[in-house]
């Protein structure tokens, strides 16, 4: 009971920010949300464990793996903002503020992969299974990976339509999720 109640509090956040895409199916904002939701059932039944044998080979892979979700993750916000540009709006209700890119980012992780955030999303749901790898909880991060990858396809849709064929050759150069490998 103590796991639901763990996992319906931090669901609700991630229900708020979504709302809007949870109303379009064929948004990334769609499956990212159930992404998350599956990190959160990832990390409700990882959470007490996380501190267990810390210098067991499960425990530091896990902290190689958070350890690049962070890094991702800061270094695509510090190129997203420094990509904005003052006064060009990008109008898209579905998108976050931050996602409303007006210029093609292709510096920095960039340069290697298209999604670093999802990417960073990635890491961290395998990270957090390395805490407490449980074969039942074995789908719930593959299912988490396949809805990250699926939120990739679909934001990359949406870059297509908004930057047009200046994005479709920035995806010949770059891997979508993995720098090097996929």
């Amino acid at each position: 009971m103590d796991k639901i109640i763990f996992f319906i509090a931090l669901s609700l956040p991630v229900i708020f920010f979504s709302k809007k895409s949870l109303f379009e199916p064929y948004s990334h904002g769609f499956t990212r949300f159930f992404s998350w939701e599956c990190i959160i059932v990832l990390f409700v039944f990882s959470y007490t464990k996380w501190f267990e044998e810390p210098f067991s080979p499960k425990q530091i892979i896990s902290w190689m793996l958070l350890i690049i979700s962070i890094w991702f993750l800061i270094e695509s916000v510090m190129r997203l903002r420094r990509a904005r540009k003052p006064g060009v709006v990008r109008v898209d209700e579905k998108l976050f503020r931050f996602e409303k890119t007006t210029e093609l980012v292709t510096s920095g992780i960039y340069r290697y992969i298209r999604h670093p955030m999802y990417s960073s999303l990635l890491f961290l749901s395998w990270g957090i299974w390395f805490k407490h790898p449980l074969v039942h909880t074995l789908p719930v991060a593959l299912l988490a990976s396949w809805f990250l990858w699926l939120t990739a396809r679909r934001d990359e849709r949406e870059c297509r339509v908004f930057f047009g064929e200046k994005y479709t050759e920035y995806m010949k150069g770059t891997k979508m999720l993995i720098p090097f490998i996929l």
